[in-house]
């Protein structure tokens, strides 16, 4: 008997792989992948319970449901319950050319406010096809038996009865089982960044979103001049080189001259944003007070242009500022 585990690499997924193994059940693992969460926990933590890891990239599928999300939003830009139901579809078709018998989950009834109550779970096991496939090991005994339970394939009695935000209970699972390792429950989907939500919700407005606008959201200062124009600003080395490589024919980029200072790239532009981009670029270098010289040259021409700017006052450019940071 084998079962195809939904496994991010969390405290919850490997207890819910975990518990299945000690029913004598291989496992096997599924992550998913896009511009907004990797592979790397789920790589990590199946090495450790010795389990073969797939990896499946979803990134057109979620760009889609970014767009239009039927259930909307959850925390930040995440369409959690649209996503949920999308990642249990992929696992089902996985299982069937595996050979696998059921899915499993880490999902806890309570955890997440918006994608695991009641509600959401059961909208996941609909719209995904797969519900009655699906057993959710860690929180099993709040839910109504599903086929592997049913069937005898698993021992209901040896599942467990979570729910709710604390995980108390999972920490002492882990400690009884010898789990020492796993990432924080923070942190593994950008769509949940307050900051980086703000940005792609502005792209989203603008029906801009692609694989490279996206990459541009998590480097450097995003500034909205004007309903079609945006400026970048790098905050460090790093963030300057990916601005420039992220660079498309038609951007212009800008940087002080005569000062050290960040790169700007100034998408989408207008002639009347140029001054204010050039005074942002300078608040940002070394240049004094006074201003200095800006440079600035069109891609793919690279033919350098000048213009002289004072720094924009702070009160401004925070009106100016998309997200924050």
């Amino acid at each position: 008997m084998k079962a195809l585990s939904l496994f991010s690499g969390g405290l919850d997924s490997t207890l819910a792989a975990k518990f299945i193994q000690r029913q004598r059940i291989e496992i096997e693992g599924v992550c998913f992948t896009s511009p907004f969460f990797t592979s790397e926990k789920a790589k990590k933590a199946a090495q450790n319970l010795k389990i073969y890891l797939h990896t499946l990239d979803i990134s057109k599928d979620l760009l889609s449901l970014l767009r239009s999300p039927p259930h909307g939003f959850g925390k930040g830009a995440n369409p959690c319950i649209d996503c949920h139901a999308l990642m249990v579809k992929k696992a089902g078709s996985l299982m069937q050319k595996i050979g696998a018998s059921f899915l499993i989950s880490g999902e806890v009834l309570g955890e997440r406010p918006k994608s695991q109550n009641r509600w959401a779970l059961d909208i996941v096991e609909k719209e995904s096809g797969w519900g009655d496939y699906l057993l959710r090991p860690l929180t099993a005994k709040n839910l109504a038996p599903t086929l592997p339970e049913r069937e005898g394939w698993v021992k209901r009695e040896e599942l467990l009865e979570i729910k709710g935000r604390s995980r108390q209970a999972q920490l002492k699972m882990a400690k009884l089982l010898g789990i020492r390792e796993f990432p924080t429950p923070a942190g593994g989907c950008l769509l949940t960044d307050p900051i980086f939500s703000r940005r792609i919700k502005d792209l989203l407005v603008r029906g801009k979103l692609n694989l490279n606008e996206i990459e541009l959201l998590k480097v450097g200062r995003h500034f909205r001049l004007g309903d079609r124009v945006k400026l970048i600003v790098g905050r460090n080395e790093e963030e300057n080189r990916k601005i420039l490589q992220l660079a498309l024919a038609g951007d212009v980029c800008l940087q002080a001259s005569d000062y050290a200072g960040p790169v700007g790239l100034l998408r989408e532009e207008e002639d009347e944003m140029f001054l204010i981009a050039a005074s942002i670029i300078i608040r940002y270098s070394d240049a004094p007070l006074t201003g200095g010289k800006v440079e600035y040259f069109k891609l793919p021409q690279r033919k350098k242009e000048y213009l002289e700017a004072i720094p924009i006052e702070d009160e401004k450019l925070e009106t100016l500022r998309i997200g924050g940071r």
